[in-house]
């Protein structure tokens, strides 16, 4: 029991090391001040409640570990530094909801405390997270054709966009390859499906966002003449959606009087309260989206043809499978970043789809290339 205990209090004080850390990677990284001070403010939260489990390991005469943090927190504050925090925001608001779970049930946790804060701290991240900037992580995350249920994360839709192309484009060049067609068809095939995807990828893409930037400017534009012909109807609607966020109707009916009084504010309010927009954006960049979907694709796609650039034939082939086996390991290893599953695990079964995938599209080649001579 003892042994089960101090194995407890590693792995909580290791989240609490990887959670501090992390937001002090998003303190720096947040160029608004206000922000920036919130996260520094989670950091040192977080330090207490690393503290709290450094003294349960000695209270059971337990050796406390270093504060090191893991690969995967350091892999985000990285990505964080790099384009922002508006990057990896939705992934720590998971962390954070999972983290929260995870001290339910045990009663250290629960006799300090833990599950609350954490479930406070999950709301502060859910908020920020709402309201997160970054123009990089917008962009990617605008992408939402095949990654509509990614619920805008940035970090998802660039590693799967890239997941795409490598898979595709590594099934079709075997799938050739298994015809027994010459080393230049199967370049030129690997080629052509790396353009023909990525184009297809980007005008899908394209489609899509400016499709629902053309809804929401739409929705705004019927929200402003709403505003302009029943002032009075929409004071009362937002006031209800205060009202409904727990303030009293006294306060809901004054906040709402104040801010549609203001015609600077009282459009942007409504967009955002009623409807759920951002008047900044309105759906993002289509050609943003369009331009990194187009590149993330071509990412991966290249993979598994750049072996028949410079060799032929089966080794070729060989190496072409070695190359997309590594590259394959490391997208496993970025959705580890955000399903918190280890970085070996994602890996390998990222692996194993990939392969798997290659030599069906193998196997159907070689009974094609038989029946067609």
């Amino acid at each position: 029991m003892a042994n089960e205990d101090a194995e407890r209090f590693r792995t909580n004080l290791q989240d609490e090391i990887d959670s501090a850390h992390l937001y002090r990677a998003l303190a720096d990284a947040e160029a608004d001040i206000q922000r920036s001070g919130i996260y520094r403010k989670l950091a040192a939260v977080e330090d207490k409640h690393a503290q709290l489990w450094r003294d349960n390991l000695g209270k059971i005469g337990e050796a406390v570990p270093p504060a090191k943090p893991s690969v995967r927190s350091r892999t985000l504050s990285w990505l964080a530094r790099r384009f922002g925090a508006g990057f990896v925001l939705p992934t720590v608001n998971a962390m954070e909801k999972d983290g929260g779970a995870g001290y339910i049930g045990q009663p250290e946790a629960e006799a300090l405390g833990l599950p609350a804060a954490e479930r406070g701290h999950s709301r502060v991240i859910n908020a920020l997270t709402e309201n997160s900037g970054g123009q990089t992580g917008a962009s990617i995350a605008s992408m939402e054709g095949k990654h509509r249920s990614m619920g805008g994360n940035a970090l998802r839709a660039a590693v799967m966009g890239a997941n795409d192309g490598l898979i595709s484009n590594l099934s079709l060049v075997m799938g050739v390859t298994g015809a027994a067609v010459s080393s230049r068809t199967v370049l030129l095939t690997g080629v052509a499906g790396l353009i023909a995807g990525a184009c297809s990828m980007a005008m899908g893409e394209w489609l899509s966002v400016n499709s629902a930037r053309e809804l929401y400017q739409h929705q705004a534009a019927g929200e402003a003449e709403e505003l302009k012909q029943a002032p009075d109807e929409e004071r009362e609607e937002l006031a209800l959606i205060y009202q409904a966020k727990g303030l009293s109707e006294a306060d809901a009916d004054a906040l709402a009087t104040k801010l549609i009084a203001n015609e600077d504010t009282a459009l942007d309010t409504l967009l955002r309260e009623e409807l759920g927009l951002d008047p900044n954006e309105l759906g993002g960049s289509p050609w943003a989206a369009a331009g990194w979907s187009f590149c993330l694709f071509a990412g991966g796609a290249v993979v598994p043809v750049l072996p028949f650039m410079f060799v032929t034939g089966t080794p070729a082939a060989i190496i072409s499978l070695g190359l997309s086996a590594v590259a394959l390991a490391a997208i496993g290893g970025g959705t580890s970043l955000f399903t918190g599953r280890s970085f070996a695990f994602s890996a390998t079964r990222q692996i194993l789809i990939g392969l798997a995938a290659a030599a069906i599209t193998y196997g159907a080649g070689t009974l094609a290339g038989t029946f067609l001579g």
